[in-house]
């Protein structure tokens, strides 16, 4: 889950030694902050100056950034986002100081190093620090003026930073253009929409802020003054630079909408564990929230009265607004509020949509970081030759890149803003009112965005990916006809619908979805992985109401219909607990907005485009003269077909280099084998299972699985089951939900999966009804181990599947290998505990710097030694174990021999001594065969 929003994920670099030392000896001489160079190669130099700023008796941690050349320029405010620091944006930052301008970048209360409480930008506090922060720039002898007092100043920054900037625009005059990026406009609505608590993001977004107070602030509690006025001591506040941004919570209030205290802690002495970081009308609001399952009117005041939304009428400046496509938490939505508000008041607007967002996705951090520095040059620097680009754009997917699987995209502009309602076309539903159920407790949930979840699912959406579950029972649908065209939705589609509730007071929460369904009527995707929840109140006797369902850009292409889903419970919100029966049914069309004025760009040519056609004539002339044959895989070998894995002469080099790190590896395994694959680090264990897995491709040799020869995509692939390092699984839901989404994201048909059978294997038991994050760690491995079984995969492949588990744990995953094979299927198990392979292998492969050492049975690898095991029929006495220099275990006596004491002598002298002897054989442990094979490379 990416919600601090770092830019690219880069490792931030740190000071070196001799930049800490002037830290220390410049805050010991005047605490100015101290000027250091960054590195760059691109000219001219960035030095930075960090210093920590005192408003209101609250210490902000900041950092100044400054380019080479002299005269004054245009200064730049760069919020971060929640739960981060100044350190995540410090390269946007260097990027803008070399672009000519003076960037003060800042860690916000309670983040970073900055002391304070955090109070979701409340005007008293963080709004307040960006005014101190921008009369700071205003005695700055680098920062330009407009006149005395006033820099010429832009404010940017993302989902938190972003707000800000609005906020800053709208409290301070001063402030000449912003760029929000990914944010909200009105925090209540954000959090509580249409009434209904957004839980998950707001649970998510309070554990963020409920911290500890960093090394050596005191918890006295902050005076308001003016800036730079000494208070009583700096307020409880907390997180590391480092620390990853969890989200916005879901502020509270009990007092009168917008109050604050004059302190910034609730007393002197320890902070309030449970409120963390957070001032304490804050922490009220989301615990008050939190445990009703829906808001107030008290809440809703409060994020309101610190929402820019609050100050939209005074926000008159030219505005960027880039929002996120893949965002459940601050939807398109929020981005269409700000940019008509701002345009009403006669500003300058641009919009764009991102690919990305909070749920994930590519944020195009390149292209929106190049258009802002654009924006700032028209706005700040007053260079009318800027090209600040189109007043609205719109990422678009245009497939997938065969080079490395991600989603491309491609830009649709308009010369207007179209906001979410234009070109509006309305396409009839079918189907009667339908009644289905608010199951007890809300549970289980249907699932449309989970947090951290998406990864860019709700990005790759338009290609037909997606995530997204309702429950039999728990929803009404009603279909469209198939599109005999395909149709662009770009806004807000639109339906009126009545509800009837058979809840105790006459309300029901619904959750409402617009899916798009392929030709065969069950291939669903939900765009962007949206829905739209609202509270319906007074539905006792049936009630009319108008949805507004989320905005979208979607293609839904020819054939494939579109199915408006309204379901009783979702994931990431609270639905009331009581059970209830919904009936709702449709009084209108669903109106699509098409939003005709926006074209897709097309893409420019490339150099290789206008090439090709003599290229082309090239190749074909060189592949004529050459009579070079098209290479096609390799024929099934029909005397493989009952062999579950054979490799011949493996071979794959180290990258770019001569080394192998896998070289002229053979071996073959049968059916009902549990086969252990052996070596120290670095023998080419994990190389071998990515060419068997088909993730990447041997240089040299074949290998055949069921006689069929491994290619990426090879479909013989389906026979074969993985597990490797681990799986991830939603917490909040049970082990069998959690296999049965895997299962059906699979889009294979459900009685294929065999889960029962799986799950018998398995043996979780009753744990399975269990939400997976009661689970121990050995449990979360089997239900690992469950989910690569799905399916029954003839050849089954763990990595390591014993690691951090404790031996009764281990004894158990033993067990579900061997029942595995016991029906006659093969396993393969990479395992660095020598004594389980040994229990739970029947054959072995042992490698060594690439290639094979040995190969065969456990028995016959273990079996050649000095030392053999005596198996007894009866007691022994200890004087007789003492006179044959033996050692007691389990199995018997282990007897070493010398030259002394030959095989046949021991024998004898056993028989001599009537020693109830039932076998004598040889004995050697998995260890020491191991060490004898591999040598000193071990």
């Amino acid at each position: 889950m990416q919600l601090r929003l770092p830019r690219r994920g880069l490792p931030r670099p740190g000071l070196p030694r001799w930049a800490a030392v002037a830290t220390v000896l410049a805050v010991l001489v005047g605490g100015a902050g101290t000027w250091t160079a960054v590195a760059s190669d691109d000219p001219p130099p960035v030095h930075r100056a960090d210093r920590m700023l005192d408003l209101d008796g609250v210490r902000i941690d900041t950092s100044y950034f400054t380019g080479g050349g002299s005269g004054r320029r245009p200064a730049v405010l760069l919020g971060h986002g929640f739960g981060g620091s100044k350190d995540d944006v410090r390269e946007q930052a260097e990027g803008l100081a070399r672009d000519g301008y003076a960037v003060l970048t800042w860690s916000a209360r309670g983040f970073g190093r900055s002391t304070g409480q955090i109070g979701l930008n409340d005007p008293e506090r963080e709004v307040k620090d960006v005014r101190g922060l921008v009369d700071w720039l205003a005695g700055r002898p680098e920062v330009l003026l407009d006149k005395a007092g006033d820099p010429r100043v832009g404010v940017t920054g993302a989902s938190y930073g972003g707000a800000i900037s609005l906020l800053a625009a709208g409290y301070d005059p001063r402030v000449d253009a912003i760029a929000p990026q990914i944010t909200y406009w009105n925090l209540a609505d954000a959090l509580f929409p249409n009434g209904v608590f957004k839980k998950l993001w707001a649970g998510i977004f309070f554990a963020g802020g409920a911290g500890e107070s960093p090394a050596g602030a005191p918890a006295n509690g902050s005076a308001n003054g003016s800036p730079n006025a000494t208070g009583n001591g700096s307020a409880n506040g907390d997180g590391s630079p480092n620390a990853a941004e969890s989200g916005k919570a879901g502020a509270a209030g009990n007092g009168k909408a917008g109050a604050h205290a004059k302190g910034d802690a609730s007393g002197p002495g320890a902070p309030d564990v449970a409120c963390g970081r957070f001032s304490p009308e804050v922490c009220a609001l989301y615990q008050r929230v939190a445990v009703a399952g829906k808001p107030d009117a008290a809440a809703r005041a409060l994020l309101e009265a610190r929402s820019p939304s609050a100050v939209g009428a005074r926000i008159k400046v030219p505005a960027l607004i880039v929002q996120g496509q893949s965002d459940s938490l601050f939807t398109l939505a929020q981005s269409d509020a700000m940019a008509r508000t701002i345009a009403a008041n006669g500003a300058p607007v641009a919009v764009d949509w991102t690919a990305g967002g909070h749920d994930g996705g590519d944020r195009e951090t390149d292209r929106v970081e190049a258009r802002i520095s654009a924006w700032f040059d028209r706005h700040l620097k007053r260079d009318t030759s800027a090209a600040t680009g189109p007043a609205f754009r719109v990422s678009r997917t245009g497939g997938v890149d065969s080079t490395d699987g991600r989603a491309t995209l491609r830009g649709a502009t308009a010369d207007t803003y179209p906001g979410l309602a234009a070109g509006q076309v309305p396409v009839a539903l079918s189907g009667p009112a339908r009644s289905f159920a608010n199951p007890a407790g809300a549970n289980p949930p249907a699932i449309s965005a989970v947090p951290g979840l998406g990864g860019g699912l709700s990005q790759l959406s338009s290609l037909g990916v997606g995530l997204s579950l309702d429950f039999p029972g728990q929803f009404a649908a009603f279909d469209a006809r198939p599109q005999t065209a395909p149709v662009r939705i770009t806004g807000s589609p639109t339906v009126r619908v009545r509800v009837t509730s058979t809840a105790p007071d006459g309300s029901a929460v619904l959750f409402v979805k617009v899916y798009d369904v392929g030709p065969d009527g069950r291939q669903q995707v939900l765009p962007a992985q949206l829905v739209t929840p609202v509270r319906v109140a007074d539905a006792g006797r049936g009630r009319t109401v108008d949805l507004t369902l989320p905005a979208v850009d979607h293609e839904v292409a020819a054939g494939h219909r579109l199915r408006l889903v309204l379901a009783a419970t979702d994931l990431g919100y609270a639905s009331p607990a009581t059970p209830a029966t919904y009936t709702v049914g449709v009084e209108s069309a669903l109106t699509v907005p098409t939003a005709p004025g926006v074209t897709t760009q097309a893409a420019g040519l490339p150099w290789w485009v206008w090439g090709l056609p003599p290229v082309g004539v090239l190749v074909a002339a060189a592949l004529l003269l050459t009579a070079r044959r098209k290479v096609v895989p390799p024929a099934p070998d029909p005397a493989l077909a009952e062999v579950p894995l054979q490799i011949t002469g493996l071979s794959k080099k180290y990258k770019g280099g001569d080394r192998y790190s896998v070289r002229d590896l053979s071996f073959r395994v049968e059916q009902g084998q549990v086969l252990g694959l052996l070596g120290p680090n670095g023998a080419g264990k994990t190389t071998t299972l990515r060419m068997l897995m088909g993730l990447i491709t041997p240089d040299e040799g074949e290998i055949r699985v069921f006689g069929q020869a491994i290619r990426p995509g090879a479909p013989v692939l389906s026979r074969v089951g993985a597990f490797v390092e681990g799986a991830g699984f939603l917490p909040h839901l049970s082990g069998r939900e959690n296999l049965e989404l895997y299962w059906q994201a699979t889009g294979r048909p459900a009685e294929d999966a065999h889960l029962d059978e799986a799950l018998r294997i398995a043996n979780l038991g009753g744990a399975l009804e269990r939400a997976v994050r009661t689970y121990s760690q050995g449990m979360r491995q089997r239900l690992a181990i469950a989910q690569a079984m799905l399916g029954l995969p003839d050849l089954l492949i763990l990595d390591e599947p014993t690691n951090g588990l404790d031996p009764p744990q281990i004894r158990e995953m033993r067990e579900v290998m061997i029942r595995y094979a016991a029906g006659g299927r093969t396993v393969i198990v990479s395992s660095h505990l020598l004594a389980e392979v040994e229990q739970s292998c029947t054959h072995l492969v042992v490698m060594d710097r690439g290639g094979l050492v040995q190969a065969g049975p456990v028995r016959e690898i273990t079996g050649s030694d000095d030392t053999l095991l005596v198996t007894l029929g009866g007691p022994v006495p200890d004087a007789v174990v003492e006179k044959l220099g033996a050692v007691r275990t389990d199995a018997g006596l282990l007897v070493r021999l010398d030259a002394a004491t030959t095989a046949t002598a021991l024998i004898a002298e056993l028989v001599r001594l009537e020693v109830p002897v039932t076998g004598v054989g040889p004995h050697r442990r998995l260890e020491d065969a191991f060490l004898t094979l591999i040598g000193e490379t071990a």
